[in-house]
């Protein structure tokens, strides 16, 4: 009970003390700032707010992204420079090569269906009374974490052989109707496709809820009009809604993208990357932390990285761009 109470002590203090060091740093550059002239103060006091945050995300993120491309060079204890030989490793090995395809599998197929179920869904329960209720049951997959998502469905992909009762959802579904169980997990015919659906339940959620607002924002006497001039709801839909919500579209898709590129949970819980499910992401946790290859983990970085970067720029300029037409 006491080293409970300590232990409660000291996040209180942890908190005190780090909330007051906030505060008072703010307060003490607030007041060396007052004593320099109006027309200093101005262009002084945004950089003295911003500057500690600038600096925190130098030290946890701009160090460690140049630290990272800097072992790249280096042997697996960074010890010897090799150059491009952990790139020439990452590029041409056959474990990479079924990483890069299932990548651009889960790029293709996640971001399609995820995408556009959201703006089906999206479509249609903006026409239903209960409509927060429905936005609520397809978006509550996105309050779960990945990891959370992929032992739930763990559970559902269970599988036993035929013999034995199944404890699965869906093999139960299917031995419940004469039909023999699937290793949807372990099958190299369904185990890549099954992770990925994993990712869609994910991830439309989170694409409705967007697309949403975005359809909210069509105005009514548009659709109205075109009603009136004998325009069917396909018409609509294709001609006027998708047209007007474009930009967002391919903000929401991007953003997905840059999720899939990362992916990692899913496949580390359920499949840990065995039977040709390996990606990029696991496989570089695999190099680093299995294998202790820092190099090699550190090339794998920089290619995902260096994939990730025009996805995220494109993203940006999306976002300029509707804050432009505002």
């Amino acid at each position: 009970m006491e080293g409970f109470a300590n232990q409660v002590f000291n996040t209180l203090l942890a908190i005190i003390v780090g909330v007051g060091g906030v505060v008072g740093l703010f307060l003490s550059m607030e007041f060396l700032i007052g004593f320099l002239p109006d027309r200093i103060q101005v262009k002084i006091r945004p950089w003295a707010y911003v500057g500690p945050l600038l600096l925190i995300l130098a030290f946890y993120l701009v160090y460690p992204t140049l630290n990272t491309i800097r072992l790249s060079f280096f042997d697996a204890r960074s010890q010897n420079f090799v150059g491009l030989q952990n790139y020439a490793w990452t590029l041409t090995t056959k474990t990479m090569h079924v990483a890069f395809r299932n990548n651009l599998l889960w790029l293709v197929l996640l971001t399609t269906f995820s995408v556009g179920l959201g703006l089906i869904i999206a479509v249609l329960v903006n026409r239903v009374r209960y409509e927060s209720a429905a936005k609520s049951i397809v978006f509550l997959p996105m309050v779960i974490s990945f990891v959370g998502a992929s032992v739930i469905w763990r559970f559902v992909y269970a599988f036993k052989p035929a013999n034995v009762p199944q404890i699965g959802l869906l093999n139960g579904i299917l031995t419940a109707v004469g039909q023999d169980p699937i290793g949807w997990l372990v099958d190299k015919a369904t185990n890549n496709f099954s992770l990925i659906a994993v990712g869609i339940w994910l991830q439309t959620g989170f694409c409705m809820i967007v697309l949403s607002a975005a359809l909210k924002g069509i105005p009514k006497e548009i659709i109205e009009a075109a009603q009136v001039d004998g325009a069917n709801e396909w018409h609509v839909f294709r001609k006027i809604m998708i047209p007007m919500i474009s930009s967002t579209i391919a903000v929401v898709g991007t953003t997905v993208v840059i999720n899939v590129l990362k992916v990692f949970d899913i496949v580390f819980v359920l499949t840990g990357g065995n039977r040709d499910t390996e990606v990029m992401a696991n496989r570089m946790y695999k190099e680093m932390f299995s294998f202790l290859n820092f190099g090699r983990a550190s090339a794998i970085a920089v290619v995902l990285l260096m994939a990730i970067i025009p996805v995220m720029a494109v993203n940006i300029r999306r976002f300029q761009e509707q804050e432009a037409t505002r």
